[in-house]
């Protein structure tokens, strides 16, 4: 089966979407004593949370997410695969760009903490890096979720994403009334997990034989999502504002819902006449590099900030106007333009790098039919773990580096990994006894 090219587009355009958001709203200041600091753009100038609806695109993700993952799911199930071998090769596949871009960050972080940096700087420069990454636990749950959460989607449908949407408000009603601790939680997996879900079924055409239904999704949510807004208790921005409370994605809250399964419809609804431009050689070449260094583009676009931040605003030699101001707009279109190179280059240097990575997954990368699957199951939940710590805190708590993370997403990696291993050993066995290890 041919790839989509209309959702290697979506991941490709969402891609973009984040790497313009993060470095949109980025003020950088230079402290009378030379430090940098970062006023929170969204705070200091609150109209700007409206540009939020724009570059909120994580919805587009995780539908792109679900409609990969289901087919891929798909494919192996009927090859003879198994849940375990599945989940493996995928985790690795993110796991290891993720594991040498984490320690990367992270000697670069001891050295600087043993050099006696600033602690404050240490720890901005540390969130800063590590700002992109409640994503990725989130999504490895999820990817973990898949065959139980495609067998009910073979078995009910729509009805699941209906379900899991029930009971994320329930959840949040819950956390905005109540404040009943650690529910919210939940959401993070039953929100985004409706977005995943809806992928399944976009794939399977219960989203699409209707025009009908896309047009009610986009029409429904972002009336809900307007409702919510205007009426309830939930604030426009759909990116966490330092003081917001309730917040519309600390966790995931029914706001974000509404805004799932609007962004949803209109993907949708768009989804004919960018298809047939995606049939235009011209354009997906131009589409096809995004989507082929998407996760390159997400885990690194925020170090060309700290360079620039070294260069211009260390050194004092860019100008400082207040932030927010109409002469501060109009230095964002040079901004944006000097990240833009200097992300060209970090790619490009990352290049060999990237082919090392792939060669060392094709290595690795467990048996299609594993079986025997204690070290992946261990290795996955240290790995989630120690994410979602490095997303919270950053990479420079305090500015010290935080050993026990460091050690659970080495030690996780290497246990998944290690099921290389442990499919091995059933190659010994006779052929009849193995699974297909095609995926």
């Amino acid at each position: 089966m041919s790839r989509d090219r209309y959702v290697d587009f979506l991941r490709a355009w969402a891609i973009v979407l984040v790497v313009l958001g993060h470095w949109l709203i980025t003020a950088l200041v230079r402290e009378p004593g030379g430090q940098i600091t970062a006023p929170e753009l969204l705070a200091t100038v609150p109209w700007t949370q409206w540009l939020t609806l724009a570059f909120q695109i994580m919805p587009l993700f995780f539908l792109a997410g679900g409609h990969a993952a289901g087919g891929s799911w798909s494919r192996a199930r009927a090859a003879g695969g198994t849940a375990a071998g599945w989940l493996g090769r995928r985790a690795l596949r993110l796991l290891i760009p993720v594991g040498f871009y984490s320690g990367s960050v992270l000697l670069a972080v001891g050295v600087c903490a043993t050099a006696g940096v600033d602690r404050n700087t240490l720890a901005l420069v540390g969130w800063a890096m590590g700002m992109q990454f409640w994503f990725l636990p989130v999504y490895l749950l999820l990817s973990a979720l898949t065959p139980a959460l495609h067998t009910a989607h073979r078995r009910w449908g729509l009805r699941v994403p209906l379900a899991m949407g029930a009971v994320a408000l329930a959840a949040d009603a819950l956390v905005v009334t109540v404040r009943t601790p650690y529910v919210g939680l939940l959401d993070y997996v039953l929100v985004w997990g409706v977005a995943y879900q809806l992928g399944f079924c976009w794939r399977e055409g219960l989203l699409t034989g209707r025009r009908l239904v896309p047009l009610v999704m986009a029409a429904g949510g972002g009336a809900a999502f307007a409702v919510l807004v205007a009426l309830g208790p939930f604030p426009v921005s759909l990116i966490l504002v330092t003081g917001q409370n309730p917040s519309n994605t600390d966790p995931p809250s029914a706001a974000m819902l509404a805004w799932v399964v609007a962004q949803s419809g209109l993907c949708l609804l768009a989804a004919p006449p960018l298809r047939r431009l995606l049939d235009r050689d011209r354009v997906w070449r131009v589409v096809r590099p995004v989507g082929s260094a998407s996760m390159t583009l997400y885990l690194w676009h925020m170090l060309p900030v700290l360079v620039v931040a070294a260069a211009f605003y260390l050194t004092g030699l860019a100008p400082e106007p207040t932030v927010g101001s109409a002469a501060w707009w109009g230095l964002r279109v040079p901004w944006l333009l000097v990240l833009g190179v200097v992300l060209a280059g970090v790619v490009s240097a990352l290049g060999p790098l990237e082919r090392g990575l792939a060669l060392l997954y094709e290595r690795t990368r467990p048996d299609a039919g594993l079986r025997r699957a204690w070290p992946l199951w261990l290795g996955l939940a240290m790995s989630v773990a120690a994410l979602t710590r490095f997303a919270v805190r950053g990479f420079a708590p305090d500015g010290r580096l935080p050993v026990l993370p460091t050690i659970g997403l080495a030690l996780g990696t290497a246990l998944v990994m290690l099921t290389r291993r442990t499919a091995a050993r059933r190659h010994e066995q006779p052929e009849a006894d193995r699974a297909p290890d095609r995926v």
